[in-house]
């Protein structure tokens, strides 16, 4: 089945413009989802909004957002308002900057999406932009209003299309230096070991497969599903031995050599 497009558009750079169309490049639409439901009457439970102090429901036309700027005090701001500091990135993401594509870390990149043309006319357009950025190794940085949030943006070359991903603004990319200054600073590696550790990198090394990252849990979930369908209980699976914890004084070299030996009997 088509996917409806999530956003339609125009992708723009300078004086060239075509019509493009944003799908989702992920989905969690497989997940088990769960509703709450009353024992009892096994209906759905539905949540509403209530005044936290009268405990009454407050109605839609009542709500209203808040900054808070003291404890009990707030500033509101009505819909107008919100939408009067829109910018005019709702329908244009329009090309400003470009940068080399190594030098946006992932830790920047949030959320992906699928750029395509909207209209044959607009085909080649939306082609040359996309071969010019892929030959110079570059990608575009925009903006774009998305869910009534303007989002920074950067439009990557993939294939016959354009991967556009969301981008995390600074402050919410923490510095590492705060997370990793505790780490001893090892200025060489141990000589002997390191061959020992390339040496296992390269026995597990596999060309990369979606079959990778499968989630068992959702595996397990269907099956008691499945069970529950079929209006028996649930087989019970058998629990996994479990390692003895190792000791706190461990001999890295020993260990490597183990592991190395191991692969190696393993055949792999």
């Amino acid at each position: 089945m088509a996917v409806r497009p999530y956003w339609k558009g125009y992708l723009k750079l300078s004086l060239v413009t075509c019509p493009v169309q944003m799908m989702p490049a992920t989905s969690e639409n497989e997940k088990v989802r769960f509703h709450t439901l009353n024992r009892e009457t096994q209906n759905r439970v539905v949540s509403q909004y209530v005044d936290s102090v009268t405990g009454k429901e407050v109605k839609d036309e009542d709500e209203v957002k808040g900054y808070q700027r003291g404890e009990n005090e707030y500033i509101m701001l009505e819909d107008d308002e919100l939408e009067s500091v829109a910018l005019d990135s709702t329908k244009t993401i329009d090309i400003s900057t470009f940068t080399p594509r190594d030098s946006v870390e992932w830790i920047w990149l949030d959320t992906p999406y699928y750029l395509s043309p909207n209209d044959p006319v607009g085909q080649e357009a939306f082609s040359v932009i996309r071969d010019a950025m892929e030959a110079q190794d570059m990608v575009g940085i925009s903006r774009l209003v998305i869910s009534r949030r303007e989002r920074a943006v950067m439009l990557e070359p993939r294939g016959k299309g354009i991967v556009l991903w969301t981008l995390r603004y600074g402050d919410e990319v923490r510095d590492e230096d705060t997370y990793f200054a505790g780490i001893d600073d090892h200025e060489t590696a141990d000589s002997e070991m390191m061959p020992l550790v390339q040496q296992l990198i390269k026995k597990q090394t596999q060309h990369w497969n979606p079959k990778m990252v499968v989630d068992p849990v959702q595996d397990r979930l269907l099956d008691i599903i499945a069970d529950k369908k079929k209006a028996r209980k649930p087989s019970k699976k058998a629990k996994a031995p479990v390692a003895p914890a190792p000791g706190n004084v461990i001999n890295i070299m020993d260990a490597l050599k183990k592991s190395v030996a191991a692969e190696t009997r393993s055949g792999k």
